[in-house]
């Protein structure tokens, strides 16, 4: 018997497992063999009776733990007032689409589900739910544990048969789904649909055979399990790394300096002068999607000036893999930018990547900005840490300035309402005081 979603149902007793690490350490973008037929395990794996992605059905008896830990009735009034709120010197101005959207919802309240429905059983996930310190702190006070990783490798040697495993929004790599499922697991997988759609995209590259160039941190979780479904695939960070290999496409150039430089952003025994013939570009979903575009058309101009427009659907192919989500925030941010503003906070998890880029448009318009994680970065006093872009975390103050003052807030899609208004409430104490 297996869950459905309207209930259980007869389905095969278990994934077939296809071969898989037999240790508890895996190396973080470990490859995956390339016998495995990714596509045909995914498949197996989801009628397994171990295997869950739709829930338990217990979303109304988990809601009030939800609303009471993530909600704001304050957020909730901002949004029926134009996303303003005025309180004496201080003027708030919201960004009309941030935090939490449907993706990172539904992982954190299939999450909640998951110790709801077994109670006692233990519980690990495999990497943080979300990129967010006091939602991961939540699940930790469930008792809900995190695999340990040393050194870049996890470890999965405390996890036996019969265990519960989560699999997180960002989705974990082939190799991790086979050992667990090997071992004997149950699997929730609360991998955001945006992810699969993203692994279903280079899958059919694979297939196709056509290189994947993936726009994304190579280290990132979503960008080492989207890598783990692929076949050949290079990930490129940003335009600069686009262009090194565009121009390598077209005029060739130092093959040892090229594979120095993307040795560990490429799949193994990739070659350049062979394997970008035919490419396909995909992506991490929390990329920025003006980048993600950009990178697409220049890979596509690319192709085209080298094999000619009879010949590029044979050496260019390109799907839409740029999340909604990610897309409305961040369009969201350039409108709040052209607001006039006298700085801005941006909210999130200092390793979540859409965080980072709302970040990025707030900088690259000249808007003093401060990310942080917490509300309590904020104070004591006149001051606030945070994490500038591409350094390390440091204090500044004095931290708002004297007379009237304008902020503009947004926050990454991890990141609670009830985040935010605490960020409110701390602003208005330093007005105050």
């Amino acid at each position: 018997m297996g869950w459905s979603g309207s209930g259980w149902c007869r389905c095969s007793p278990t994934a077939e497992p296809a071969p898989a690490p037999r240790g508890g350490p895996i190396e973080l973008g470990s490859p995956v063999p390339a016998a495995v037929d990714t596509r045909a395990f995914k498949r197996s794996l989801h009628h397994s009776d171990r295997y869950n992605r739709r829930g338990f059905g217990l979303g109304e008896e988990v809601a009030g733990s939800l609303e009471q830990a993530y909600q704001s009735n304050l957020i909730a009034s901002l949004r029926e007032n134009g996303y303003q709120l005025q309180h004496g010197r201080l003027s708030v101005k919201l960004a009309e689409a941030f935090g939490f959207c449907w993706g990172v919802e539904r992982a954190v309240a299939m999450a909640y589900e998951t110790r709801r429905h077994y109670p006692t059983e233990r519980i690990w996930i495999t990497n943080e739910i979300i990129h967010n310190p006091s939602v991961n702190d939540h699940l930790r006070e469930m008792n809900v544990l995190f695999i340990p990783v040393d050194g870049g490798v996890k470890d999965f040697s405390d996890v036996a048969s019969g265990d519960v495993v989560i699999l997180p929004a960002f989705g974990a790599t082939v190799q991790e789904m086979q050992l667990l499922n090997e071992r004997g697991c149950h699997i929730v997988d609360t991998t955001c649909p945006w992810v699969s759609k993203v692994w279903n995209t280079v899958e059919k590259h694979k297939k196709h055979a056509f290189t994947s160039i993936i726009h994304g941190k190579v280290k990132h979780e979503e960008t080492l399990a989207t890598s783990s479904f692929a076949g050949t695939y290079l990930v490129v960070l940003d335009m600069a790394e686009a262009q090194m290999v565009c121009d390598y496409i077209l005029e060739g150039g130092d093959r040892h300096a090229f594979m120095a430089r993307f040795a560990k952003a490429c799949s193994p025994g990739f070659d350049p002068d062979r394997d970008l013939a035919r490419v396909g570009v995909a992506n991490q979903t929390t990329m920025l999607k003006s980048e993600t575009e950009e990178i697409g058309r220049m890979f596509e101009r690319t192709m085209l000036q080298r094999f000619g427009p009879t010949e590029l659907n044979d050496h260019f192919v390109a799907f839409n893999t740029i999340c909604d989500a990610t897309q409305e925030r961040q369009d969201a941010m350039f409108s709040l930018v052209d607001e006039p503003l006298d700085l801005m906070v941006v909210i999130g998890g200092y390793n979540s990547s859409n965080t980072t880029h709302l970040q990025e448009i707030a900088v690259s318009r000249g808007i003093r900005s401060f990310h942080i994680d917490t509300p309590e970065r904020i104070g004591p006093g006149n001051r606030i840490e945070h994490m500038p872009l591409g350094g390390a975390l440091e204090t500044e103050w004095p931290f708002l300035p004297e007379g009237p003052i304008r902020v503009g807030i947004t926050s990454g899609a991890s990141t609670p309402d009830r985040v935010v208004e605490d960020v409110i409430e701390r602003l208005i104490e330093l007005c105050e005081a």
